[in-house]
């Protein structure tokens, strides 16, 4: 049976008009350029890169948290771009965000019941009793318990809250969860436990995870396949082992590069990117990436690179593959 494709990305973009100047003439910051990926049902699909390069962007314009400039997200083999806001509203059921910063995410006026009571409500979901009871049962499937349910947000740890917002996207037994940063901004002792409660609900729920992070030892662990962004473009995707064993694109080789050692005795060389990340405003011509490249090439400033296909559905943006052989390729490859 063929993998079913539950969310596809279709050149997607978005852009930002910015006024400036005394004369307020409008620039125009492109956040999201032109990105497509596509996610099978019951996978985590990653999206990783540097902080600024677009990646919560993407996630918010795939749930229209803010609209889309151009470009299509099929969910379930519908366009949701296009969707009515009635419609649209009545799908976000299926579809749930975990933020970054679990305390912003929650209303500080309400309590815990009051919070997973409300998309049971909004949704029109079981009646007044069986709400209660889901809600309970959400609870202690997080690790909470119905003692909790008259508290507010700022009584519980950072940790706690985080599996509130987590129970509050699950409640409604969505198909498909995007988790913004969902650890960034937790100790790394409870890192764990909440990524280890993703992947059992992953389980019990049949869910399909989009995990935006820049922790790449946290990807690494718990995501099947990877996508790496750089400046609103996606420039490498690969299944996670593929990716970390034999990374293509000299981004994705440098990013990997700055991944801390786990034992002593182990020997990588740290690549060193030049410069800052260009700003979105005015993008390089080309490869954005061209300016902090070391195998930058003429063709590099002049022409964006096509899509080169390896094996295993791994892909890159990278002019390096279109002008040398596949098999000259171990000259550029990471190690």
């Amino acid at each position: 049976m063929e993998n079913q494709v539950l969310l596809q990305v279709k050149n997607l973009k978005k852009y930002y008009e910015i006024p400036q100047g005394m004369f307020k003439e409008k620039i125009i910051v492109r956040a999201v350029d032109n990105v497509n990926f596509s996610i099978i049902k019951g996978e985590t699909f990653a999206l990783v890169g540097e902080s600024g390069c677009g990646k919560s962007t993407t996630g918010r314009t795939i749930l229209r948290l803010t609209e889309p400039t151009d470009g299509e997200v099929i969910f379930d083999r519908q366009d949701i771009t296009t969707l009515p806001y009635e419609r649209m509203r009545s799908l976000r059921s299926r579809m749930q965000m975990v933020f970054q910063d679990p305390y912003a995410s929650l209303n500080p006026k309400k309590t815990i019941r009051q919070i997973l009571m409300e998309p049971l409500r909004v949704h029109n979901k079981f009646d007044k009793e069986e709400r209660l009871q889901k809600i309970i049962s959400m609870l202690q499937i997080v690790g909470l318990s119905d003692f909790h349910l008259n508290r507010y947000p700022h009584e519980f740890s950072g940790g706690q809250r985080q599996r509130i917002g987590i129970a509050r996207a699950v409640i409604l037994q969505p198909d498909f969860i995007i988790a913004d940063e969902p650890v960034s901004a937790l100790d790394v002792s409870v890192q764990s436990q909440v990524i280890n409660l993703m992947l059992e609900l992953q389980k019990e729920f049949d869910l399909t995870y989009l995990f935006i992070s820049h922790d790449l030892s946290v990807i690494q662990h718990m995501t099947d396949r990877v996508a790496v962004m750089y400046l609103g473009k996606i420039v490498e995707v690969a299944k996670t082992e593929d990716l970390f064993l034999n990374p293509k694109h000299p981004y994705t080789q440098a990013l990997l590069s700055a991944v801390p050692i786990t034992h002593p005795d182990e020997k990588k060389e740290r690549i060193i990117l030049k410069g800052d990340v260009p700003s979105p405003v005015n993008p390089p011509s080309g490869c954005t990436f061209h300016p902090r490249c070391q195998f930058a090439m003429d063709i590099c400033r002049k022409e964006i690179p096509n899509l080169t296909e390896f094996e295993r559905g791994h892909t890159a943006n990278c002019h390096l593959y279109s002008q040398y052989k596949e098999e000259d390729s171990h000259a550029i490859s990471y190690s």
